[in-house]
């Protein structure tokens, strides 16, 4: 074998990503949320860029690809001196004042504490109170012992307990529990409640209850099963998180704003991409008679520099507002039975589809459609609903949000003495040519939040 060094010229293809190109790949990703706070930064980062006004929109449009070949800035700037630009201007109204927009939810304790004041007049008792307050869980519950809190505070067992009776007769009723058979027991007392048979199930049969087992109550407490059955749906009225109605959930919510719109207009379906997900950015006035004039090379360099970042955002704002117009097309007339008849007539669709019929990569489809939303006459829909996995039937395929329609809609009409097994939805669905095995319905049952038919049974 010869060992040697030697010089050789190969040719090879390969893929590289520019950081242009890697900024429009992820323009294209981001949510309306994520695209409105990267716009942001650039607009700070990049003093030649403002949003675009209305009146902008009415004028010349910029061919963006004839500028970036070949560009003479200031010749470019020239030629479009009759394009007025304007800086984004917020409304006067009183509509927009920040105060009109900002509420104020009050928390558990500041509730009971209110309730405090008006009850205890006592100094030790209300400090008693406050630390009993102060010790509760966000639902409502005690989670510090009664011993615990009075060696603390140096006083009687038995007052601490006297001072806890009262906070658990504060609105929500059930505040104050030790355990969740406590919370329950209050409510019940609260209602008004004296049968001694609704006390029993509750203290010994809870996890009973849960299963449904109520046949078992029925056999070891000697009463009829319907009698249980009503004990059962009384105490699954009762709330056994008291504290949860007053849990500040506000950093949980999401508000959409669909990226897409879909209208139907005399049979006919119009689809736009709603600008205010993506606004449409220019190029500041300022800055365009700036580089008109005579001044340093630096400063030429830089604004140069800018402008050319400016533009190739602005490119591909418009690249992602148009490959999310393209792909939401497609999904609309490929799924127009759903607009028309509902869940049932759903296709089953996948990216390949889409990805073939618009000429583009399986994965841009991806990025096009993820956390992104349409707002249709029959709702608001992420754009991902449209997409799902198809099951035969008939010879052909049917998606798999058509199937589990059909299994909410059988178990919603069934016999609740009887309910249906996923065997017997199993049978039903096969006798329409559903060709689905149990474990799938099972499947698709607990996906829909459906509890098993011993669950579901009333006696």
């Amino acid at each position: 074998m010869r060992l040697g060094f030697e010089l050789s010229l190969q040719q090879s293809q390969k893929l590289i990503l520019t950081p242009e190109l890697r900024q429009a790949i992820k323009i294209l990703q981001y949510t309306n949320f994520e695209l409105s706070q990267f716009i942001e930064e650039e607009l700070e980062k990049n003093p030649l860029l403002e949003i675009e006004s209305r009146e902008d929109n009415a004028e010349k449009d910029i061919d963006l690809d004839e500028l970036k070949s070949g560009i003479d800035w200031k010749e470019y700037l020239g030629k479009y001196d009759d394009i007025s630009y304007s800086s984004y201007k917020e409304d006067d109204s009183n509509d927009w004042i920040l105060e009109n927009y900002i509420t104020y939810k009050t928390t558990l304790k500041e509730h009971l504490l209110f309730q405090l004041n008006l009850t205890l007049f006592d100094e030790m008792d209300k400090k008693i109170g406050e630390f009993i307050i102060e010790s509760l869980d966000e639902n409502g519950y005690l989670r510090i012992t009664t011993s615990e809190i009075a060696n603390r505070l140096k006083v009687d067992e038995d007052q601490v307990e006297n001072v806890l009776k009262i906070i658990q007769t504060f609105d929500p009723v059930g505040v104050g529990a030790k355990d969740l058979k406590e919370c329950l027991k209050i409510q019940l007392e609260d209602r008004g409640i004296k049968d001694p048979y609704v006390f029993k199930v509750l203290e010994n049969y809870l996890e009973e209850i849960a299963c449904n087992k109520l046949t078992k109550i029925s056999k070891e407490l000697g009463i009829s099963i319907k009698k249980v059955q009503n004990i059962c749906d009384l105490i699954k009225t009762l709330e056994p998180k008291p504290g949860r109605g007053f849990i500040n959930s506000s950093d949980d919510v999401k508000f959409i704003k669909p990226d897409v719109t879909l209208e139907i207009i005399d049979g006919e379906y119009i689809i736009q991409v709603n600008d205010v997900t993506a606004p449409r950015l220019t190029v500041n006035n300022y800055y365009r008679r700036l580089l008109n004039q005579a001044i340093e090379e630096d400063i030429v360099k830089f604004i140069k520099c800018k402008l050319d970042s400016a533009l190739w955002l602005i490119k591909s704002i418009e690249q992602r507002r148009m490959t999310i117009y393209r792909v939401a097309e497609a999904i609309v007339r490929y799924q127009r039975g759903f607009f028309e008849k509902g869940k049932k007539a759903l296709k089953p669709l996948s990216l390949k589809v889409i990805a073939d019929e618009l000429e583009i990569h399986e994965s841009t489809v991806s990025r096009a459609i993820n956390g992104k939303y349409i707002q249709t006459p029959k709702g608001i829909f992420e754009l991902k609903f449209f997409f799902s996995r198809g099951v035969l039937a008939n010879q052909e395929e049917i998606s798999s949000t058509s199937v589990k329609s059909m299994i909410k809609e059988l178990i919603e009409s069934e016999d609740p003495k009887k309910p249906l097994s996923d065997q017997k939805i199993t049978d039903i669905l096969r006798k329409k040519n559903i060709k689905i095995s149990r474990r799938t319905v099972a499947k698709y049952r607990d996906e829909l939040n459906i509890p098993s038919s011993n669950l579901r049974k009333r006696y």
